[in-house]
């Protein structure tokens, strides 16, 4: 029997004491092992996890060394110079991001501007939470794999573009995920990188209306809050209603330190205080697998959309907002090489991700080595370069 999320919560932590009291006798540790392979882990979900990775690798730390936080109904809180940062510095970050924002380090507040629980859209940054669904389908057994036909869930797909040889019926799942779906374009799926609002709106309608079987007036209470943030504990109720059910359903409205909440479950790999909500390998692949910096881009040629069709954003046809840049990962941006071989933010650690909207006004970023998570919203960064800067300065306030 598949258990929902909050379900598999609250066991895990009863299954975790008895394991405790069992151990204690018998001289073994509770756990299992991570599947060896992403397509293995996308399938068979971990019961149970330690203090110790399922990988075999130490427990994540704070940025004094103790062992991870994780917030619980609210996020305890330090100052920037008890986790290792400099105010002064972080002082400049503010005075160039503006708007409102926090900062995390060892799971706690460390600084912060503005209204922090303020819940406003955030734009194109909400599509690393769809993905994150995606992956929990996979999980729950409600999609085979990535790799299964959308066609198999929205089969109107398959009698489309007979001209280009009824190519939408290829998509997969990993396509609409990557942006390589070339929906609304003539290209095959898996062949061009097309940034395109039309593709994510049928993302999200075939993924929470057809998989999991919900509805724009349903969907908060039946997925949204039930396999995520009740799990995370969120604080200001976040909604995929950001608009209401009848403006871009889908757009996701969030707090600044809600939305870091989501950035401390891929920080720690997809594990939340000692239970493994989606598989190890699934979140490294999700941050760490941009396209190439030669994948090509779409040359946005119009293509058959499905009847009904609808936009979660640009109503562009057809749609080709911006190239991937070699740093586009499962709708996470990276810090990649371009088609030039220039990295996507120079100053800021090669391990850093996160999601932005609107060019950078809204955005979550995390940087793993730093132990660093910043999440903004309404800021005055409005370009690469200007998210460059404020990351340069983030780092510069390490001490």
């Amino acid at each position: 029997m598949k258990l929902s999320p909050v379900a598999r919560v609250s066991l895990v932590a009863c299954l975790v004491l008895l394991a405790a009291c069992e151990g204690s006798a018998r001289g073994t540790d509770a756990g299992t092992d991570a599947p060896a392979t992403v397509d293995a882990s996308l399938r068979d979900s971990p019961a149970v996890v330690d203090s110790q990775a399922p990988d075999g690798s130490p427990p994540p730390t704070d940025g004094g060394g103790l062992p991870a936080r994780f917030p619980g109904a609210t996020w305890d809180r330090r100052t920037p110079e008890e986790a290792g940062l400099s105010s002064t510095a972080l002082d400049a970050l503010r005075d160039h991001v503006g708007g409102r924002a926090v900062v995390v380090r060892g799971g706690t507040i460390v600084y912060g501007w503005g209204d922090e629980a303020r819940r406003a859209d955030v734009a194109s940054a909400a599509k690393p939470i769809y993905a994150h669904f995606l992956y929990e389908a996979v999980e729950e057994g409600r999609i085979a794999s990535v790799d299964a036909l959308v066609v198999d869930t929205e089969p109107r797909l398959g009698s489309i573009n007979a001209a280009l040889g009824f190519k939408d019926r290829e998509m997969r799942w990993r396509h609409l995920a990557n942006q390589t779906s070339c929906y609304g374009v003539s290209e095959s799926p898996g062949t061009a990188f097309d940034y395109n609002d039309w593709q994510m709106a049928l993302f999200w309608d075939s993924l929470f209306l057809g998989v999991y079987g919900s509805s724009y007036a349903g969907v908060d209470a039946d997925v949204f809050q039930d396999r995520l943030c009740a799990i995370i504990r969120c604080e200001d109720d976040p909604t995929f209603m950001a608009f209401g059910t009848g403006d871009r359903p889908g757009r996701v409205a969030i707090s600044v330190r809600d939305f870091a909440r989501f950035g401390l479950l891929y920080l720690h790999e997809g594990t939340w205080d000692g239970t493994q909500i989606i598989p190890r390998d699934v979140a490294r692949m999700a941050v760490a697998s941009p396209l190439p910096g030669a994948f090509p881009r779409t040359t946005a040629i119009e293509a058959e959309m499905i009847p009904g069709r609808r936009t979660i954003g640009s109503s562009s046809v057809p749609d080709d907002q911006t190239d991937h840049m070699g740093s586009y990962s499962w709708l996470w941006w990276t810090n990649g090489v371009d088609r030039s071989g220039v990295r996507h933010w120079p100053d800021a650690p090669e391990d850093t991700y996160g999601a932005f909207g609107h060019g950078g006004p809204r955005a979550m970023i995390v940087i793993p080595s730093l132990d660093l998570i910043l999440s903004w919203n309404d800021a005055t960064v409005n370009s690469r370069d200007a998210e460059n800067e404020a990351l340069r300065r983030l780092v510069a306030a390490v001490l």
